[in-house]
């Protein structure tokens, strides 16, 4: 193999292997703080993750090994590599974007289910009134909030039309309030866990798996009896089929299973 040869494979491996770094930073930021654990699966991260890596690691050093020749003038290698790499990174900030308007940025307990709410759920003449901690490029992780009662009959209108429309009350930020004010009304609809094994005999060990995985999330004043635990049914806008394991003592969302909660 001649040198010239070499360097034409040489150039696109290095790119790939930038490229394949860059991927890597960006599955941490993806799969450890903005969907971890099974949020990925539940809110879509792990596909739009690999489409991302799909057109920035595979694409760009792809483009590079058709375009780069040796004996190219520095101009036009300099004009190549830097279409490429603007193409790469647009393709790059728009995949973030995306991602970072569809990860669950808050969990609302809406009457007898939860619902995972992302930047994107949220119509645009509400976002004024989103908390401050909801914002899809933050470092913060989803928090779990309730749903105020509606405080008039015109509210009530509002919310039979948004509803008939495919907005539903989660969706709507002024409604939220504190989690703690809503436990009671947790509680009052969670099941028990003796409920989802008569439910799901065939899926006796992911469910066990899944008490499991919520022991492990203790926190301090958690049970530790994962006999206790309680479910309510979890959706969002890629899946109706979610359950949430509660914590019996803070209704603290605990674990995710993959299961028709209704």
């Amino acid at each position: 193999m001649n040198s010239q040869v070499k360097k034409r494979l040489l150039v696109p491996l290095r790119h790939f292997l930038v490229s394949l770094l860059v991927a890597l930073a960006v599955a941490g930021l993806v799969f450890f703080v903005w969907f971890p654990g099974q949020i990925k699966d539940l809110a879509g991260g792990q596909k739009l993750f690999w489409t991302l890596v799909g057109v920035d690691v595979v694409c760009g050093p792809l483009l590079t090994l058709i375009l780069y020749r040796p004996e190219k003038t520095r101009l036009a290698l300099g004009i190549d590599l830097g279409l490429i790499a603007a193409i790469q990174l647009c393709a790059l900030g728009y995949g973030l974007h995306t991602l970072a308007q569809a990860r669950p940025l808050a969990f609302v307990f809406e009457v007898d289910r939860f619902r995972a709410v992302s930047y994107v759920d949220i119509q645009e003449n509400d976002l004024i009134h989103v908390p401050d901690w909801f914002m899809p490029w933050s470092l913060n992780e989803a928090r779990t909030v309730g749903l105020r009662p509606v405080s008039s009959s015109a509210e009530r209108f509002d919310n039979i039309n948004d509803s008939m429309q495919g907005i539903e009350a989660g969706q709507r930020p002024k409604r939220w309030q504190d989690y703690q004010l809503s436990i009671q009304q947790v509680f009052a609809r969670a099941q028990p866990l003796t409920a989802l094994y008569k439910k799901y005999p065939q899926r006796q060990q992911m469910i066990g798996d899944a008490v499991g995985a919520a022991l492990n999330n203790a926190k301090a004043g958690d049970t530790n009896d994962g006999n206790s635990l309680v479910w309510l049914p979890l959706v969002s806008r890629h899946s109706l089929d979610w359950i949430v394991l509660l914590d019996p003592k803070s209704a603290r969302i605990r674990a995710y299973i993959p299961l028709d909660g209704f």
